[in-house]
């Protein structure tokens, strides 16, 4: 009878993770496409993207403001009103994608999108399934991130060839080991939430965390493998 009462138990959290990470995919799925749309028809566009060059700096800067604002509100504003800023974030991402993805072949922009999806799509899997606590890794990979950002900003002033690549290679390793993390820490969240409001809200921020892990390791992988029109 104990056993019986404990399997369920185990059952029901089995159920909820399940439920959990479904609805964050779902949405990190939809924002992708999203931005893949958008990026697509942006390159399609030349006059499109010599209208976004003069912008971009602002369209970054928009993004950037947006996803604080998610990130830093989402206990104020609804649900719908967390969603449609994530979709507006996707949006925004698409434009500036469009003008990155521009310079390189569209066989290779192919080729390094399968890539980004197979890893990711493994190391998610590992995160999920692996009984191995995470939690060093991930404040490892958080600290190095940190170290790779700065070293970019310096390496904007220096402009050196071997700079960029060490922290293009670093950079892939963290967002592979990222991805696993990200993905235990969101099956972890699953339980501990409470009234549907809540869930919804770690939903979208949980499919923002994967979107731009996805995002960064694509960018990484395109450096290393996209080719030059």
């Amino acid at each position: 009878m104990e056993n019986n009462i404990i399997s369920l138990g185990q059952d029901q959290v089995k159920a909820r993770q399940n439920t959990f990470i479904t609805n964050v995919y779902g949405l990190m799925t939809g924002a992708l496409a999203i931005t893949g749309f958008i990026a697509w028809y942006v390159m399609g566009d030349q006059n499109l993207i010599e209208k976004i060059r003069p912008n971009y700096m602002i369209l970054l800067l928009l993004e950037l403001g947006v996803v604080m604002g998610l990130s830093f509100l989402l206990g104020k504003v609804s649900v719908n009103v967390a969603r449609l800023l994530f979709v507006i974030y996707s949006a925004l991402n698409g434009l500036t994608f469009g003008v990155i993805l521009s310079f390189f072949t569209t066989a290779s922009i192919a080729s390094t999108f399968l890539i980004t999806a197979g890893t990711f799509g493994i190391m998610s899997l590992y995160g999920y399934v692996t009984k191995k606590d995470l939690t060093s890794m991930g404040r490892i990979l958080m600290m190095a991130l940190i170290g790779i950002i700065i070293a970019s900003v310096v390496n904007f002033f220096l402009n050196s060839p071997q700079i960029y690549w060490v922290i293009t290679y670093v950079g892939v390793v963290i967002f592979v080991g990222l991805v696993a993390y990200d993905t235990q820490k969101l099956k972890v969240l699953a339980t501990k939430l409470e009234g549907e409001e809540m869930e919804h809200k770690a939903s979208i921020i949980g499919a923002l965390t994967l979107y731009l892990d996805f995002i960064n390791l694509f960018l990484l992988l395109l450096r290393i493998m996209g080719r030059r029109r």
